[in-house]
């Protein structure tokens, strides 16, 4: 890599990013010197701007940063290194440096998660769609995902693409309902794919 280290007196930007989740976890800074290490030891190795040295995360508190790869931007002065964190990340015991949580998110689908969980939450004085299903039970859940497969394969032998995506939709959006009925969530299926991948 041909990285640019003049324009800040020697150091650059690291911004660290965790490879499974994609959340930005810290950014720290490094130097020809902390890249290197992290490179050789696999472990993220910084510049420290205050204790003017290197230093590892994770050398006291052991939630070190295990390294799975390095990019850098098209400005060749800024890295994203991609980690496999041990613990939290920032020093104050948080998952990341803004206090945020580093749970898998799924963008619009953990948004529609949230809504169910409100609604299965406050069913008995809830009016909604959702509120009514789980108030059913599990077999009526489960009936409503069958029936919406059997249209999902109906409507893929067509040629009906509208109906065919609207189809998907209701499927997608009663399986969520069925999930959390059973007290799962897209991260428990998440984890079923990833310990199968070879």
């Amino acid at each position: 890599m041909n990285i640019d280290y003049k324009k800040n007196n020697g150091l650059v930007p690291a911004i660290i990013q965790d490879a499974s989740t994609r959340n930005v976890l810290m950014l720290g800074y490094m130097n020809e010197d902390a890249l290197k290490k992290t490179i050789d030891t696999k472990l993220v190795t910084f510049f420290s701007r205050t204790k003017q040295r290197l230093w590892t995360k994770g050398e006291e508190s052991g939630n070190v940063l295990h390294l799975v790869d390095v990019k850098l931007d098209c400005d060749n002065d800024t890295l994203l290194i991609k980690v496999n964190p041990e613990g939290p990340t920032c020093h104050k015991g948080s998952d990341t440096c803004w206090n945020e949580d580093n749970s898998q998110e799924y963008g619009f689908l953990s948004h529609l998660e949230d809504v169910i969980e409100s609604r299965k939450n406050s069913a008995s004085e809830d009016t909604s769609y959702v509120a009514s299903l789980f108030a059913k039970g599990i077999n009526k859940i489960a009936q409503k995902v069958g029936e919406e497969a059997v249209e999902v394969v109906i409507e893929a032998k067509d040629t009906n693409d509208d109906l065919f995506l609207n189809e998907s939709a209701d499927l997608l959006f009663h399986y969520l309902i069925l999930l959390q009925a059973k007290g799962y969530k897209l991260d428990d299926i998440a984890n079923v794919l990833k310990s199968r991948e070879k």
